[in-house]
């Protein structure tokens, strides 16, 4: 990505406000048309080793605006840019390739387990109960945790209803919320490889995202 991309973004946590940002208003519509020169290449590449559909840039892309009617903190931008990517984009309703760009070396890829519902979790723990192997011997890969360092989510302070305390699987059982990400600095994200470095991770996500995706989504409700 551009470096004037990062510094749109630092401009606007300074700036965040209506006033400033359609003064500059032609930098952010750079730095969204640079995010989306990366999402269309990423499209591409990630297409050769699955199915995306017929996913448009647009699709994937999120809103800089943020949700404030709940908020306390109303300033009304966001100090990032993102992107959903996966079958059928940001709005598809299952778990995608979820990419953050933040100034500050703040910046990563990302995916998981973040919003499920509680008859999904049902699902999730019935399926670590019944073969935590799968999931494990994906999780725990070295390459995998190596790209992957980063584990993110909340778990209960007590065991789920239902399973022994003395649980071999008692950490993933207790697991809300079970999202991987890799971070980036910003030399990283402003290199001419880093669309190389995404889609590398993309390919390392995609058997958690795959695993995850039929447990909450396709497999049989119980």
């Amino acid at each position: 990505m551009e470096l004037k991309t990062l510094e749109f973004l630092r401009q606007l946590v300074e700036n965040n406000n209506r006033e400033w940002f359609q003064e500059n208003r032609k930098k952010y519509d750079d730095a969204k048309a640079d995010l989306a020169d990366l999402v269309e290449y990423l499209i591409a590449e990630v297409g050769k080793f699955q199915d995306l559909g017929n996913l448009q840039v647009k699709e994937c892309i999120f809103r800089i605006n943020r949700d404030i009617r709940f908020s306390k903190n109303k300033t009304p931008y966001k100090s990032n840019l993102s992107a959903g990517i996966g079958p059928g984009g940001r709005g598809a309703g299952k778990i995608d390739y979820y990419l953050h760009i933040q100034p500050g070396d703040q910046s990563f890829l990302g995916g998981g387990m973040w919003d499920a519902t509680s008859d999904q979790l049902a699902r999730f723990r019935q399926e670590v109960d019944y073969n935590a192997d799968e999931l494990k011997k994906i999780i725990e890969d070295k390459t995998f945790r190596a790209f992957y360092p980063n584990i993110s989510g909340e778990s209960l302070k007590t065991m789920p209803k239902g399973y022994p305390k003395d649980h071999p699987e008692i950490e993933l059982l207790k697991r809300k919320q079970l999202f991987f990400d890799h971070r980036f600095t910003d030399k990283e994200v402003t290199s001419k490889d880093f669309g190389e470095k995404v889609v590398k991770g993309i390919a390392l996500l995609k058997p958690y995202i795959d695993y995850m995706n039929y447990v909450l989504y396709e497999q049989p409700r119980i």
